[in-house]
């Protein structure tokens, strides 16, 4: 196929799964959000992408099925995946897996959150089940939009693990993109003409006022290390954080090269600016400035940003 043009999904937004780390937080918070059930009803989900013409499809493997605990693997669940592979091939629509979009077992997280070494070889063995199970695979998504990942869960603490540490998420970003490199070249072994990526969550970052200088210069930090800084690594094997007025922190990151196409995923446009009342010193905010209206979440929607961030 010379061009691609499909649709996304994230396996435990549509599927749920009660031995995700996630899940658990639902029930912290008493909530029971309801979800497609499309573990069930996948036949029929499939069937509406070839009825809309799509010819890929790019969808993720829910972790904790498949090893809902640490010695235990679900025959069933990855055959279910394969099930779907099959399904798309049968329709000629190209299927584009993701090992990683959000979501860990429960023991996972609780045992070997990212922060610990010994989460690469815990991932490392989940990928190695699934590019050797899942047959009919080219694309491979290692991670969907690691930073996020990172941010959320390390920074803001808001997904699990649920810290505000910084330096264990730089800790963790690192293992992260170490294990990246580890199943580049596990995938590539396996599947010689495989294209294997990362999903890169990438934003229109803006100055809230075009002649404030302050303002100019968080969105030209923020652009540098949000949208480029991942992207330079894969090219140095460094990854670089600028700060103003503050020599660059450089850290190492074995994936010089580990690259075959680079996935972006873009959505909205974000103002920052300067408030010394906020946390350090930004705020952030989602304005409909070209009339196209905001999402339901709040976000601008603003279709040349993804022009401005290619």
């Amino acid at each position: 196929m010379s061009f691609l043009w499909g649709v996304a999904t994230s396996a435990f937004q549509l599927e749920g799964s009660p031995y995700a780390d996630w899940a658990s937080w639902d029930e912290i918070l008493s909530e029971k959000p309801d979800v497609t059930d499309h573990y069930n009803l996948y036949k029929k989900d499939l069937a509406l992408l070839k009825d809309i013409g799509v010819n890929a499809y790019r969808f993720s493997v829910e972790w904790s099925r498949i090893q809902p605990k640490e010695n235990i693997w679900d025959d069933e669940a990855i055959a279910h995946y394969q099930e779907v592979i099959d399904i798309l091939r049968s329709d000629n629509i190209e299927p584009m897996v993701t090992l990683h979009h959000f979501t860990h077992p429960l023991w996972f997280i609780k045992k070997y959150p990212w922060h610990e070494d010994v989460s690469i070889e815990k991932f490392l063995a989940f990928s190695e089940k699934i590019v050797s199970r899942l047959k009919g695979v080219r694309y491979w998504i290692t991670f969907n939009e690691p930073y996020v990942l990172i941010l959320a869960g390390y920074f803001e603490g808001c997904t699990p693990p649920g810290l505000r540490n910084v330096p264990l998420g730089v800790k963790a970003l690192k293992n992260i993109l170490a294990c990246h490199g580890k199943v580049y070249d596990l995938i590539h072994s396996k599947i010689p003409d495989s294209m294997v990526s990362i999903a890169h969550n990438m934003a229109a970052l803006a100055p809230w006022n075009r002649w404030n200088p302050l303002d100019k210069l968080l969105s030209m930090i923020a652009k540098h290390f949000y949208n480029h800084s991942l992207l330079d690594a894969f090219i140095t094997g460094t990854l670089s954080v600028k700060l103003p007025f503050k020599k660059a922190v450089e850290i190492p990151v074995p994936i010089k090269g580990k690259l075959d196409f680079f996935g972006v995923n873009y959505y909205t446009r974000i103002h920052m600016r300067f408030n010394p009342f906020k946390k350090m010193g930004v705020e952030m905010r989602h304005r409909d400035i070209d009339g196209y209206g905001l999402t339901d979440m709040g976000w601008e929607v603003h279709p040349r940003g993804l022009e401005k961030v290619l």
